[in-house]
């Protein structure tokens, strides 16, 4: 990069640094010292799991799409596929960024531990990805994580699993205080400790389900009670990292949103209090009864509800009058105004469903998305902050649209289809095809997963490209050490 364009790229980013001090400070500093090592390291991982999932899941659409499908193995193939892909792409990815999160949240203690944290994490990714191959088993569509019935790949998931509590736990004793004055970084530091605290107790509840699950049970049944406490709780977690990615990235585009710090944190205060209905609901009622498992779908709705609603729109309010508008920044705004799109779309989607059909993989497609965006933009955001290069140009722009265009193709395809009573979690003649329409709406879905393949795929390349371009000087009010 020749000194001209270095000094444009520290121009925008200056810029947009500044933007976010005028128009509201959900700013958070990010260290320069260790931290910023462990930081970058996990977000390394995130890429990993994120080329590993979309190898599956091309093959996952493709599997699904009519007419192509037949040239492909068949219904074991869709479903090993099916559960690779969302176990890295939902679960590895989200812990990676999660643990970069903490990592730029946290104080310098206990550094060891969140790099031991990494090596177990990457491990166990590691195992789960070569099971498909090596000893695919069994797969099951359990909800939340999804298994393969084979020993390498269990092995993998506990491995994983010891790496999550091991960061959970470094997040938690390194979690710096916020105080009684707060302000926007103390507001997104309480959202980032409050989501440590709420994996902390979806880890409680996967090892409470363990230890009381009926021993006769086996498969899915096995499985779908003993990871649907603990899942719920993981949405928590994913919705309160989200919600700080939304405050972060209006604020760095310059938005001025009418929502006082203290107000946020008692949104995420709220958040945070119905995750402990999760322990109530395993000492009000057994985990294989119908009550416990409405007792945590209740409190996920009611808690997230009440939380999500009133910082999507002051974030949309704020977007309206926002003033940044250099180059650095509309690639932030691209995966902002992506993530809230989506997300509400998933919300909608939600409150039609009606039996066990495609309707619910677009709620849950629709939701997930939209804390992916949220969770790319912020990588877009602190990749010059972590010492790599500015995220800026036609390309990073396009790519959070061409991404959310593609996944609401693929939901839009499937809630088609659901109304016609196609089933979920099948693929090939098991999908019963019966009529144009859903044939239509199916061929849908598989056009919008190409494109959202294609928009997963440039995010790749476009952070790939900006860590091997050299570092932009960030402005000083932009860090801390």
């Amino acid at each position: 990069m020749n000194t001209t364009t270095q000094d444009t790229v520290n121009r925008e980013l200056a810029a947009g640094t500044r933007a976010a001090v005028r128009g509201s400070d959900y700013v958070l500093p990010v260290p320069t010292d260790a931290r910023r090592g462990l930081a970058r390291a996990w977000l390394g991982l995130g890429l990993l799991a994120l080329i590993g999932s979309g190898v599956f899941s091309i093959l996952l659409v493709l599997a699904r799409t009519p007419g192509v499908n037949r040239l492909l193995p068949g219904v074991d193939f869709f479903r090993i596929a099916l559960v690779v892909h969302v176990d890295l792409s939902v679960l590895v990815w989200f812990v990676a960024v999660a643990g970069l999160l903490w990592s730029v949240n946290g104080t310098q203690t206990g550094l060891r531990w969140g790099w031991g944290a990494l090596v177990l994490a990457g491990l166990g990714t590691a195992l789960m990805s070569l099971a498909a191959f090596v000893a695919p088993g069994e797969a099951i569509m359990a909800n939340y994580i999804p298994m393969l019935d084979s020993p390498m790949f269990i092995t993998g998931t506990l491995v994983l699993g010891a790496g999550v509590m091991l960061l959970v736990l470094r997040a938690m004793l390194g979690s710096p205080k916020v105080g009684l004055q707060i302000d926007g970084a103390g507001a997104l530091r309480f959202g980032i400790n409050a989501a440590s605290v709420a994996t902390a107790v979806a880890l409680m509840a996967f090892i409470w389900s363990y230890l009381v699950l009926p021993q006769d049970l086996v498969g899915k049944a096995y499985y779908e009670i003993l990871f649907w406490g603990g899942g719920h709780a993981l949405q928590f977690t994913w919705t309160l990292l989200m919600l700080v990615g939304w405050l972060w990235l209006a604020s760095v585009c310059g938005a001025r949103m009418p929502l006082s710090p203290r107000l946020t944190v008692v949104m995420f205060a709220l958040a945070l209090v119905s995750v402990f209905v999760t322990p109530y609901a395993y000492l009000a009622y057994d985990v294989a009864t119908v009550e416990h498992r409405n007792l945590h779908t209740w409190a996920m709705r009611l808690g997230g509800g009440i939380a999500i609603a009133p910082i999507a729109l002051a974030v949309v309010m704020g977007l309206r009058h926002a003033r940044s508008n250099d180059d650095s920044s509309r690639p932030l705004r691209a995966a902002l105004v992506s993530s809230i799109a989506l997300f509400a779309a998933g919300g909608l989607i939600g409150a039609m469903i009606n039996g066990s059909n495609v309707k619910i993989p677009a709620h849950y497609h629709g939701c997930i998305v939209g804390v992916t965006l949220a969770f790319m933009g912020l990588v877009y955001h602190l990749l010059p902050r972590l010492g790599y290069g500015v995220v800026r140009g036609r390309t990073a722009t396009l790519q959070p649209y061409l991404y959310g265009a593609g996944q609401l193709m693929h939901i839009i395809g499937l809630v088609w289809s659901g109304g016609y009573g196609v089933q979920r979690k099948v693929a090939g003649s098991e999908q019963v095809l019966r009529s144009t329409a859903e044939v239509l709406g199916m061929g849908l879905m598989g056009l919008g997963g190409l494109v959202a393949i294609i928009g997963g795929l440039l995010f790749v390349i476009v952070v790939v490209r900006a860590m091997w371009r050299p570092a932009a000087t960030v402005p000083s009010e932009a860090v801390a050490s």
